[in-house]
């Protein structure tokens, strides 16, 4: 009963919000949770970059990055700050608060989140929190996605602290760290109990979620993994919609090859979301259908035979085009979105040796990229490039800017992104 009610307030505070976001496009600028209400329309002073120790580089920590990315600034393309957490947990994701005062982050080998200020002083984040309940509340381990919702975080987890498999669910905080409720994803129905990103539709009450594998998995070198057939069997193939205001969910669509990250289109009156499949090479669209949702597989990313491995996307601000990272070829792809049941390839370009996330500016003239996927998958030798580069984007060409090289700046493995203002600096928060 205790989560019923923490559920119906998570969906008091939603729909509360709703008719105030409406009209307001999420962005990544255009990756972030509807709910993150301030965003950077024009020219983005800082790309916080959150990294991966590693051993004898630096301190050896996972850390929060923060790079100069103005053109008009004298430290152009240069390293601002590092805020080190003082241990090595396979960082991976992170996500703004709702009011975009604090950055949550965490790492796929434990079950801590670490909370940073960046209100305060945008340029120079300081480290305020962390929770460390999130084991001994939910039995989660290895937080992956963290979505704002209004005065909440919900936080996917990958995997769980019984077997470490991929059977896992999200834990609901509020926004001072205080846990709230947790969610197991479906067993049932045709659910597989997987977890990986999570993205919400206001306007049509669904929340959807996507699916990876589990702590046995991602924490082995990806060629033991590739080898052992009963461990590729431990991959997800589901996406679940989920009716947001009753934390519910209602639909197992069978979406198979490892659906990752979901971008609903943000183009006012658009009802559909795209996801790319990792181990299948392929593009699918989810959207309503005769009274139901639909998963439908729309379009081939590069020769699936060479197992390109399409890790992350970013969807541009009006729904008509796809930004798409290939890993293992190190290639990033446009995608022209204007028929979302047809998309199709319009540019590619071989932007590293290895590459894994990409965001874009709100007006889509630049575009960011970073190196590292997993610390035991990222390639070795001269191919184990760590770096932030940013490019510029004039419609046809992406033109590369400037580059951070981490492994030369002794920080590690780059890994995911988000964007930063001197203008969303803010007074001291209690938090």
């Amino acid at each position: 009963m205790h989560r019923q009610r923490q559920g119906r307030t998570i969906v008091t505070l939603a729909l509360a919000f709703v008719v105030g976001i409406a009209a307001i496009a999420a962005a990544d600028e255009t990756c972030n949770s509807p709910y993150v209400t301030k965003l950077i329309k024009g020219q983005e002073d800082f790309v916080y970059v959150w990294t991966l120790g590693v051993d004898s580089v630096g301190d050896g920590s996972d850390k929060l990055v923060t790079v100069d990315v103005n053109p008009k600034s004298k430290r152009y393309g240069k390293v601002l700050n590092a805020v080190s957490v003082g241990t090595r947990g396979e960082a991976h994701h992170m996500g703004f608060t709702d009011d975009r005062r604090f950055i949550w982050a965490g790492g796929l080998s434990e079950p801590k989140i670490y909370v940073f200020d960046i209100g305060t002083d945008p340029g120079r984040p300081k480290l305020v929190k962390t929770i460390s309940d999130m084991a001994d509340k939910t039995g989660y381990l290895g937080p992956h996605t963290y979505y704002a919702m209004p005065g909440r975080m919900l936080v996917q987890a990958l995997s769980n602290t019984k077997d470490k498999g991929g059977r896992t669910g999200m834990a609901l905080y509020n926004n001072a760290g205080g846990f709230v409720a947790s969610y197991p994803m479906p067993t049932d129905g045709g659910g597989d109990g997987y977890g990986y990103d999570l993205a919400v539709n206001p306007r049509k009450n669904v929340l959807l979620t996507s699916s990876f594998t589990g702590y046995d998995n991602y924490m082995r070198p990806l060629g033991d993994v590739v080898k052992d057939p009963e461990a590729m069997k431990r991959f997800g193939n589901t996406m679940v919609v989920w009716d947001l205001k009753a934390m519910k969910p209602k639909q197992i669509l069978a979406v198979p090859g490892t659906p990752l990250e979901i971008r609903w289109s943000l183009n006012p009156g658009d009802d559909w979301a795209i996801t790319a499949t990792a181990l299948t090479s392929k593009l699918w669209l989810v959207k309503p259908d005769k009274g139901a949702w639909q998963a439908k597989e729309v379009a081939t990313v590069g020769d699936p035979a060479k197992i390109p491995l399409p890790v992350d996307i970013s969807i541009t601000r009006d729904g008509k085009g796809l930004w798409l990272n290939t890993f293992m070829d190190g290639t990033t792809r446009y995608f022209d979105l204007s028929n979302p049941e047809a998309p199709k390839q319009t540019y590619e370009k071989v932007t590293g040796k290895q590459v894994n996330m990409i965001s874009q500016s709100w007006d889509g003239k630049r575009v960011y990229i970073t190196s590292s996927l997993l610390a035991n998958w990222d390639k070795g030798g001269a191919d184990n490039e760590q770096f932030l580069r940013g490019f510029r984007w004039d419609g046809k060409e992406l033109t590369q800017a400037f580059e951070v090289d981490f492994m030369q700046e002794k920080l590690g493995r780059a890994h995911h992104m988000k964007l930063g203002s001197k203008s969303l600096r803010s007074a001291p928060s209690a938090q």
